[in-house]
């Protein structure tokens, strides 16, 4: 999953006493529906079970070079996995298929630049980073700059033909970036005769690191095209001989999403339920994001069999880590070729990265009140009506066991995004990534200040000794009383009898949101940096 930084908190065991959320075991059955038979799946989903499922995913990726990214056997070995345990369960899973801009660096790129004393030496990772997309090859030439002196500024340095004027063919381009996309640039230097692109930080503040950034889409430029540091791209600006190696994958590749659903409830009133089934190329994703795969796997698996009030769908996302692209298709799809079915879902629960191994209870913050709306690429992120209710629903939860839980910030940037931005009430849960866990969260969570609470995100190391068990069945517990709630309530967004207002998303909360409207959402999402 994207960077998402936790920092603000709550003890929600203070809500207990002023939310009208009843408990999970005494959730009100609808009409017709044992009681029993209601309480009893989220006493069903054993942390044995879900550590099972992970056990799975990590030998997947242990026979699959190390990961199960999408577009990989690895991936389709999970795939296969996730449908072999619904269909033992009852459910009928489909997949639905869909292509995927995919990229790999098969070795690490190298820049080699003029050194002390005229001896070459390697660029490090802090001063340079093949672009995503990028293409192949080992080339060695005189370095040349165009249109920029390395002044501090968002440069037009490569956004036009002309500034090519004078170029000669064979040499490296050396860009600054600014004004017009990496994939322009990269296509213009390419048309000039270049034999690799270098583009390097505008130097404003924030923006003097290396550049890390994207040409959008395989068959940008089949040439070389390194990010570099400002102060890395400006000691070029004299000239010299560089060489350049980089070794690429960058084309379209088919994955799929895994789809299953509840064969009883309202299909006109649906609860989505989803966790993106990719892990990076770099290694397994056990906890990112095995964990929330492997957690609603086992709620699904729970939950079968066993009558509920609305429909339940649960979706196992492809292609997150390449830009939330799974969610995307399918929300894309339905807008498309069938709108009913997506006016159809009233809410959707995300579980990406749930086990982190410092981990923190992280509830997405439905009703802005730690973390004010973010801006996405289309404007201002904003939780659609009804989020806040979820989040309610969640820090409920926890209090009533006894837990502290703290908030995330609502930034879109998984794979609620595409849900968020056509106005559906969407929460979920999050244990953390990359973020430093505070003094004041060790407090509240245990674990230690002053460390990630996931040290090995994105990296080699995210393997089955990269999640916290306790914390994996903390969330889960969470997740599955949420579900089993939504699933079963007898209330509309808005606090009115299922049924009772037409025109309106109907997937019944319960009591405590008899104030919550469920209006329009923002259409901003922000898609991943890769």
């Amino acid at each position: 999953m994207p960077h998402r930084t936790p920092s603000r908190w709550t003890v929600a065991a203070a809500l207990a006493g002023t939310l009208a959320f009843s408990v999970p075991g005494a959730i009100a059955a609808p009409p017709g529906v044992d009681p029993g038979a209601v309480a009893a799946p989220a006493a069903a989903v054993a942390p044995e079970q879900v550590l099972e499922h992970l056990e799975v995913f990590q030998a997947v990726a242990h026979a699959n070079n190390g990961n199960r990214a999408s577009g990989t056997p690895g991936y389709r070995g999970s795939v296969d996995y996730v449908l072999g345990r619904l269909r033992a369960a009852g459910y009928a899973p489909r997949v639905q298929a869909f292509t995927f801009p995919f990229f790999q660096e098969v070795v690490p790129t190298a820049v080699a630049v003029p050194g002390p004393g005229g001896v070459p030496r390697t660029l490090t990772a802090a001063e340079a980073a093949v672009m995503v997309y990028s293409g192949s090859g080992t080339v060695t030439a005189p370095v040349q700059a165009v249109d920029t002196t390395g002044a501090a500024a968002a440069s037009t340095s490569g956004c036009e033909a002309g500034d090519f004027a004078g170029f000669t063919a064979g040499s490296i381009a050396l860009l600054q970036r600014g004004t017009c996309t990496f994939g322009v640039k990269a296509a213009n230097a390419q048309a000039a005769g270049a034999s690799a692109v270098l583009i390097f930080n505008t130097g404003l503040p924030g923006e003097e690191g290396v550049v890390a950034g994207t040409l959008g889409e395989p068959g940008a430029t089949t040439l070389p095209v390194v990010g570099l540091s400002h102060a890395a791209g400006t000691a070029l600006l004299g000239g010299g001989e560089v060489t350049v190696t980089a070794q690429t994958v960058s084309e379209n590749r088919e994955t799929v999403n895994v789809l299953a659903e509840t064969g009883t409830g309202d299909p006109g009133s649906t609860l989505m339920v989803g966790a993106h089934l990719d892990s990076v190329l770099e290694g397994a994703g056990i906890n990112d994001n095995g964990s929330g795969s492997a957690g609603i796997l086992a709620v699904a698996e729970a939950l079968a069999g066993t009558e509920t009030a609305n429909t339940v769908r649960f979706a196992w996302w492809g292609a997150e880590e390449f830009g939330l692209r799974g969610s995307q298709h399918y929300v894309a799809d339905l807008k498309a070729n069938d709108p009913g079915t997506l006016e159809d879902i009233g809410l959707y629960l995300n579980f990406d990265m749930i086990g982190s191994p410092n981990y923190g209870r992280f509830v997405y913050d439905g009703d802005h009140s730690a973390f004010p709306p973010v801006q996405g690429p289309e404007g201002l992120v904003t939780a659609p009506e009804g989020s806040a209710a979820i989040e309610a629903a969640f820090h409920e939860h926890f209090g009533s066991v006894g837990l502290a839980s703290g908030e995330t910030e609502f930034s879109g940037r998984s794979d609620y995004g595409p849900f968020i931005a056509e106005g559906i009430a969407s929460g979920g849960l999050f244990t953390g990534a990359e973020g430093i866990k505070t003094a004041e969260q060790a407090a509240l969570f245990g674990g230690r200040a002053g460390v990630a609470y996931d040290f090995c995100y994105h990296g080699a190391c995210d393997d089955l000794a990269n999640v916290d068990p306790r914390g994996l069945a903390e969330m889960t517990d969470a997740a599955a009383a949420v579900v089993l709630r939504f699933a079963n309530s007898t209330q509309d967004v808005d606090g009115t009898e299922a049924g009772g207002q037409q025109g309106s998303r109907e997937l019944p909360l319960g009591p405590a949101t008899a104030d919550q409207g469920n209006g329009p959402g923002n259409d901003a999402q922000e898609v991943p940096a890769q």
